[in-house]
């Protein structure tokens, strides 16, 4: 199952409040992935029909297919998703999940996605039937190519076997990203997961002999029991399969979930630990594209010079979601279904979208409205927390407007020395020290409504 980590509500007083003042605490407030974060949806008061969504649709639009199901569900995830379904609530789920695509495609009326993924949950706890239904659903009938275009697919250790793996590549997925956490059972039982590392091993291997072109290996670090010795360990072990990418996570604790149960400072070693896994993996040829984002340097000179980019330009581009618990991303609207993180929450939205009629797919009925202020926050932040950082002319083509006077706070960034700002090429990039601050400095750029509406969210 590939990790995701998600924000959690953000709590004290609204912003602006000075970014000093943010510093002070502990360096894991959240982690922005998007934004706005999906904690700020609700109820629309008018659904809105889709075909007047997407009546100007984006060129790199995206296409994303949710599989809310998993072998077990982690101590850590607070993802949407079922752990052990019922019987027959897969076959159904694929069964109205086709005809939700329908539908959706139906109303965009066109098929060109630039780019495709599949996640959850854990999209390879399907059987080999059933990923073909999976992939059937993405290039019969929404028309994308997994062949043509970068796809990826979301993988753990439990549910892959070499039959699979050849069927993944064979359809064209050159992406596998495998939620490892640790290579160590101690560190597994401590969050919650029961994994081996001999099944960790297997799975890489079998990656490897499967000639996926890009293997992305998720690590976890912060949790009980675990030391810096023993992170370094597990990302040294994970190194001898040379994946192309390594994302390391910092635990978060939330609600509903296994360890949210639990007494600890989850707080311990977090920094200490990330430092040294970045060191770590800089040292040996990675390079770092944002705090939890890590690429394997290309062997030829003319890539070296690039710098390596997320496979989604989120700040740019729109996402067509499908699945429950998928989201959907149109330049003034973003929205899904509800969402929730305890089992009975999730069983209770899974068996109302089983129920669903196609007409039912052919409107948004929960989100959230992004007002010019949010779409220019979500810019900024999805632009400045990437290593790459945040063009002042970008965001002028984009809005007609200066970020200075929009956002003036950011100079806050300079003040503190967390960013500098290159006067040539008019780009404000987060150094070191800031990029290590980013789950600090994402939610201190949220707006006050959208930080209203995460604390005020209920948890299901």
């Amino acid at each position: 199952m590939g990790l995701s980590i998600h924000t959690q509500p953000v709590t004290g007083t609204p912003a602006p409040r000075p970014l000093a003042a943010w510093l002070g605490g502990s360096p894991y407030v959240g982690y922005t992935y998007g934004y706005p974060h999906k904690t700020a949806y609700r109820p629309l008061a008018v659904a809105q029909p889709l075909d007047r969504l997407w009546a100007t649709p984006d060129e790199a639009l995206s296409l994303y297919l949710h599989v809310p199901f998993c072998e077990y569900r982690c101590g850590f995830c607070n993802l949407f998703t079922q752990a052990q379904p019922a019987a027959g609530w897969v076959t159904q789920y694929l069964k109205v999940l086709r005809s939700e695509a329908e539908t959706v495609k139906a109303a965009l009326g066109f098929s060109h996605f630039a780019r495709l993924a599949f996640g959850g949950g854990t999209p390879t706890f399907l059987n080999q039937q059933e990923l073909e239904s999976l992939f059937s659903i993405a290039v019969d009938v929404m028309g994308a190519d997994p062949k043509g275009i970068p796809t990826s697919m979301e993988a753990s250790p439990a549910t892959l076997d070499p039959a699979k793996l050849a069927l993944i590549r064979e359809r064209g997925v050159e992406r596998l990203s495998l939620g490892v956490q640790t290579l160590s059972d101690a560190e597994s039982s401590g969050l919650g997961r029961p994994q081996r590392v001999e099944q960790v091993h297997r799975a890489l291997e079998m990656v490897r002999a499967a000639g996926l072109p890009v293997l992305n290996v998720d690590l976890i670090y912060g949790g009980e029991g675990q030391t810096v010795a023993s992170w370094l360990e597990s990302i040294r072990t994970v190194l001898r399969y040379e994946p192309e990418e390594i994302y390391l996570y910092p635990l978060y604790v939330r609600p509903l979930t296994g360890l949210g149960r639990r007494e600890h400072d989850w707080d311990d070693q977090r920094l200490e630990a990330y430092r040294a896994g970045r060191d770590f993996l800089l040292e040996r040829g990675y390079e770092q594209v944002s705090m939890r984002m890590f690429c394997r340097r290309a062997a030829d000179p003319e890539r070296e010079r690039q710098p390596p980019a997320p496979a989604y330009c989120c700040q740019r581009d729109g996402m067509i979601g499908l699945g429950c618990g998928a989201r959907s991303y149109a330049p003034a609207l973003h929205y899904s279904t509800e969402y929730a993180v305890g089992r009975s929450g999730v069983q209770s939205i899974l068996a109302d979208y089983l129920k669903r009629s196609p007409d039912q797919f052919a409107a948004a009925s929960y989100g959230i409205a992004l007002t010019e202020d949010e779409q220019r926050r979500r810019f900024v932040l999805l632009s400045l927390l990437q290593s790459a950082g945040l063009s002042l002319d970008d965001y002028s083509r984009q809005f007609k407007s200066n970020l200075w006077d929009d956002l003036p706070a950011l100079a806050e960034l300079l003040d503190l020395d967390l960013a500098a700002f290159d006067t040539e090429v008019r780009q404000l990039r987060l150094n070191a020290a800031g990029l290590e601050r980013s789950d600090t400095i994402g939610p201190w750029l949220y707006s006050e409504r959208v930080r209203h509406l995460m604390e005020t969210a209920a948890c299901r």
